[in-house]
């Protein structure tokens, strides 16, 4: 199996309301993709939990209106990866100013 589908299970639903578990995650990472999800106008819900604070996982709930939930999901975390590169290209450009 590739490291993702180690640490991604779906674990309930269908296509338009599904929950999953992505293992080895915490809020930091919960929190980051329920609110991109939820910035998608066709995302109705998302959310997440942590089942234990023992436990390194969380529980996804995505419900989309008419588009699939992964679809949903891997919008997100491309938005995520965007933001991400736009937040380094920035550190980047400030500190190349202030070196110069």
């Amino acid at each position: 199996k590739q490291w993702y589908q180690r640490r991604v299970a779906i674990t309930a639903g269908d296509d338009l309301c599904t929950t999953l578990v992505l293992h080895g995650e915490d809020h930091t990472m919960g929190n980051v993709v329920r609110h991109m999800l939820i910035k998608n106008p066709a995302v109705e819900f998302a959310g997440y939990s942590v089942p234990h604070p023992s436990e390194n996982k969380i529980n996804l709930r995505i419900q989309t209106y008419n588009t699939p939930c992964l679809s949903a999901l891997y919008t997100a975390l491309d938005d995520i990866t965007d933001v991400c590169d736009h937040v380094l290209e920035t550190i980047d450009k400030a500190e190349e100013k202030f070196q110069g």
